[in-house]
């Protein structure tokens, strides 16, 4: 199993990026996704996650209002908006699934680890 993130790159605080998630062998809706992450030498930290049971959203603080995650089934790809870009969100995003974990589960620190986790994609917000 893969997953894949897409659509990091270096943006002006204030601006937008739209990362993508897909994977390999598996369908995504059928898992709970979660989006992390990570900077060098700090600890990783969940960012928001789908759940798989009812797709509800979650968020952490930092990404309320700012961040939007979605499905979309028709390519079973899920997708994170990330608007109002500040510098402190520069990271390597990565997303994960896991069919038996709960959103809550991502987002308590330290989260916990998902079952398939994907290579990150980079995310710097400069000027």
């Amino acid at each position: 199993v893969q997953l894949q993130a897409s659509g990091g790159g270096l943006v002006q605080p204030g601006g937008s990026l739209r990362l993508s998630c897909v994977a390999s062998e598996i369908t995504l809706e059928d898992f709970t996704i979660g989006w992390f992450r990570q900077v060098p030498g700090k600890e990783r930290e969940g960012v928001s996650c789908i759940s798989q049971s009812d797709r509800s959203t979650y968020y952490s603080d930092f990404a309320k209002g700012r961040f939007i995650i979605s499905r979309n089934t028709a390519d079973s790809t899920v997708y994170l908006q990330m608007n109002s870009l500040r510098p402190d969100d520069t990271a390597v995003y990565y997303c994960t699934a896991d069919a038996n974990r709960r959103c809550l589960d991502a987002l308590v620190r330290p989260p916990l680890n998902f079952k398939y986790r994907g290579q990150g994609t980079k995310v710097t917000v400069s000027s």
